[in-house]
């Protein structure tokens, strides 16, 4: 018997180490790409309707499309092509993760709303198959089925499972407005004209896979930071913000504008969230643990 509802809680990422190669022919770039989820979620709940249709609840969720141009409703297309289905069905995505933040929250979305569908649906695919599906859609919808963490290479999207030792604090301050990824890509380009091929650093995943926190602090890199601040100077403040409040290490997350603090542990990251609250120079800053599970179906 097939279920009908079921919904899938999916994290947000931080990039722990994001090195950018030179641009491709196909415009995409080579990445070194460190993800880790962290447990700031969206939930998507899909339910059978006459068409398929996409509602939104929860911070910014006005931001987010509810046309055939959200990722999640394209998920929901590829899968029922796939396998002989129209894709009439009711996604219904909580909002969570911030919009266009550089944490991934439109990506999780995709990625709920496939596995969601492939549980309402009872197609029957494999994860192999889902991931083809996930890399189809965009660079970081396969690490946000997968969760934990990983190394993504190629644009991202091939995905190689990393030991985490332990749990990392974090606090993520969000930014008023979004950065467009693909702007943030175009800065990258006109500062970094000769750009390496990029690796990912052995010091880096040793620290993932030690549960050391200091030495990850020591080695997180985003090779996007200068972009992000070169199109919103006023991130340079908030990151010199949570530094003062005691955070181990701070960065952009992803494109940005979201930025990301490492902690020593749970109190240092709620009084790095405090601070950056009280300074003013963000619209919010949540404290919250990595890894993270990726999408994980909650009811069916």
């Amino acid at each position: 018997m097939t279920p009908r509802t079921v919904t899938v809680r999916v994290p947000a990422k931080v990039n722990t180490q994001l090195s950018v190669g030179p641009a491709r022919p196909d415009g995409f770039h080579d990445l070194a790409n460190v993800f880790l989820a962290v447990a700031l979620h969206d939930t998507v709940t899909v339910t059978p309707a006459d068409d398929l249709r996409i509602t939104c609840t929860g911070p910014d969720a006005a931001q987010v499309p509810l046309d055939r141009t959200n990722l999640a409703a394209r998920a929901a297309e590829l899968l029922a092509a796939r396998h002989g289905i129209e894709p009439r069905v009711h996604i219904h995505i909580d909002k969570d993760i911030p919009v266009a933040g550089g944490m991934a929250g439109g990506s999780a979305d995709a990625a709920g709303a496939l596995l969601a569908c492939d549980a309402l649906w009872g197609t029957g695919a494999s994860p192999s198959q889902l991931l083809d599906i996930c890399a189809e859609l965009g660079s970081d919808v396969p690490f946000s089925l997968v969760g934990g963490a990983a190394l993504g290479t190629g644009r991202g999207e091939r995905l190689t499972p990393l030991e985490v030792g332990g749990t990392f604090h974090w606090v993520f301050a969000v930014a008023d407005g979004g950065l467009s990824t693909p702007a943030v890509y175009r800065e990258f380009d006109r500062l970094t004209p000769d750009a390496p091929e990029p690796a990912a650093a052995p010091a880096l995943l040793d620290a993932l896979r030690t549960g050391d926190a200091k030495a990850l602090a020591a080695t997180l890199t985003n090779d996007l930071q200068a972009a992000a601040l070169s199109l919103r100077p006023s991130l340079a403040e908030t990151l010199a913000e949570g530094t003062a409040a005691g955070a181990l290490a701070a960065l952009v997350s992803g494109s940005g504008p979201t930025t990301a603090f490492l902690c020593a542990d749970a109190e240092a990251a709620h009084q790095v969230a405090a601070a950056l609250t009280a300074s003013g120079t963000c619209r919010a800053a949540r404290a919250t643990t990595s890894p993270a599970p990726g999408a994980t179906v909650l009811t069916d």
